[in-house]
């Protein structure tokens, strides 16, 4: 009896059925200390990016010594006094104290019961760019501030689909990315942290500089871009502004990850700040604007996805790739076949059927631990993870350590594929 085309051959839970992740992945929710292993060292922090942050996230400036230090309060707090935080900052690093001045600033953050301290921190202890996500919905029962579990749940699950969208776009720009560039997508978001706001209709991330900040310049082009789209098409009708906004990386997971951040709500948003101790990058303005979706919009994103994934043209390509999975209803004529995509293609697995010369070929190179080499058309349909006109299938040589890997997987699963290239 034949496996199916899906089935996992190690045996592992499938996709559709898989444990979900306590946070997925992305989106990391882990404290300051654990981000940087303690406090972030107060010879390291420049005065005036901490200051900076501060008044980011809404502490108030209580004066101080002009030009030697100032005095911050929490947003809310009125004018200090005997109790309460409230932190001195040095106005530069030179001063013989600015040293203990900022460790007992970051100590004092450390303690603040204040819900914007934390992410003070964060962008302290790793120097990243923030991105916010909001959510407008109606008030609960009761109207005591909290969102609804299916509310928070579609907030952080819409924030990753847009990271993720951002992070496809630096890859390549298409309408339509199916399966293309994931794995190196996510790979790029593996050092974002995220925290979410109290309530449970904010959500901030932080993207750190370093790694990231490609990814959030392309989501600040892309996201102006869709607004000033969507502004086209409830004016006109027309959609050749999605067109041309593929070029600053609007695709159909964008549009997408927009449509799920705003329905069952009253609206939502995306805000950025740049990281001040990097600076604004080339291009784009110091203080971006919010950009802001609405139910209406909603139509139009609709259609500009599925505009998005019926244009998406077919890739010539060609393969190199190690034999998964085989199936053909009997024990000749043409069968189909999965490869591990090992290059050729930015995806992980593509399917073909081939013909029964071309199935005996690939079924053989397997069974002495080869890949093949295959020519054909990758189609959008399905993600891109089926190649059509499959022609010129070869065996390739391999170095040592690739042909045990590949003989390592025959063996597990030898009885499968015996029983594939033979037809029993």
């Amino acid at each position: 009896m034949h496996r199916p085309m899906d089935e996992p051959a190690d045996g592992a839970t499938p996709s559709a059925v898989r444990p979900h992740p306590a946070e997925p992945p992305g989106l990391r929710s882990d404290g300051p200390a654990e981000a940087a292993g303690t406090l972030p060292d107060p010879a390291q922090v420049d005065p005036a990016v901490l200051a900076a942050l501060l008044a980011r996230h809404g502490w108030r400036r209580r004066g101080g010594a002009a030009g030697r230090y100032s005095r911050w309060t929490p947003p809310g707090a009125s004018a200090p006094t005997g109790s309460g935080t409230s932190l001195l900052v040095p106005g530069t690093g030179a001063f013989p104290d600015s040293e203990d001045l900022l460790g007992e600033a970051l100590t004092a953050l450390a303690r603040s019961a204040a819900p914007s301290a934390r992410d003070i921190l964060v962008s302290l202890a790793v120097p990243s760019d923030e991105i916010r996500w909001w959510r407008e919905a109606p008030e609960p029962a009761a109207g005591i501030g909290a969102a609804s579990w299916t509310g928070a749940e579609r907030l952080h699950g819409a924030a990753r689909q847009i990271l993720l969208a951002g992070a496809l776009a630096v890859r390549g720009r298409a309408g339509y990315h199916g399966a293309r560039h994931r794995r190196r997508a996510l790979a790029a978001l593996d050092g974002v942290l995220v925290g979410p706001a109290p309530g449970g209709r904010d959500l901030t991330a932080f993207v750190p500089v370093e790694t990231g900040r490609p990814v959030a310049v392309r989501l600040h082009h892309a996201l102006h871009a869709t607004r000033e789209a969507v502004d086209y098409q409830r004016a006109t009708g027309g959609m050749e502004a999605f067109d041309s906004a593929v070029a600053a990386g609007v695709s159909r997971e964008l549009t997408e990850a927009v449509v799920a951040l705003v329905r069952g709500s009253e609206g939502a948003g995306i805000a950025l700040e740049w990281a001040p101790a990097a600076g604004t990058p080339d291009g784009c303005p110091a203080r971006p604007e919010p950009v802001e979706f609405s139910p209406g919009d909603l139509p139009a994103l609709r259609r500009a996805g599925t505009r998005y994934l019926r244009d998406e043209p077919a890739v010539p390509v060609r393969i190199t790739g190690a034999v998964v999975r085989m199936r053909r209803s009997g024990p000749k004529g043409a069968g189909i076949v999965r490869l591990r995509v090992l290059a050729g293609a930015e995806v992980p697995h593509v399917r073909l059927e081939l013909d029964e010369e071309a199935y005996r070929i690939a079924g053989h190179a397997h069974l002495v631990g080869l890949p093949v080499r295959v020519e054909g058309r990758l189609e959008s349909r399905g993600g891109f993870r089926r190649l059509t006109r499959a022609s010129q299938v070869v065996p390739v040589q391999v170095d040592d350590a690739e042909r045990d890997r590949l003989m390592k997987s025959l063996q597990e699963n030898v009885d499968y594929f015996e029983e594939a290239c033979t037809g029993e």
